[in-house]
């Protein structure tokens, strides 16, 4: 697997295996985001899904997530 220096930690890192969204913010986090910070990711995501009660099948809970996955992954959401 490849190594890349991840955006998040500082630290080089496994790159993911592909982009984990087929969008740019998917294709900004396999180029800048090692493995590890996207697990710590995804539990981040599914714990604020549960704790707001998102309905990702709503666009509202979508672009909401997506703004948070930026947030944390990169700092600040983009735009």
């Amino acid at each position: 697997m490849a190594q890349i220096p991840c955006t998040r930690c500082k630290q080089t890192g496994e790159q993911l295996s592909a982009p984990p969204l087929p969008t740019e913010l998917g294709n900004r986090i396999y180029d800048t985001i090692c493995q590890t910070c996207w697990q710590e990711w995804l539990q981040t995501q599914t714990a604020m899904i549960n704790h707001y009660g998102l309905d990702l099948r709503e666009q509202d809970a979508r672009k909401f997530l997506t703004q948070q996955t930026e947030t944390f992954l990169f700092g600040q959401p983009q735009g």
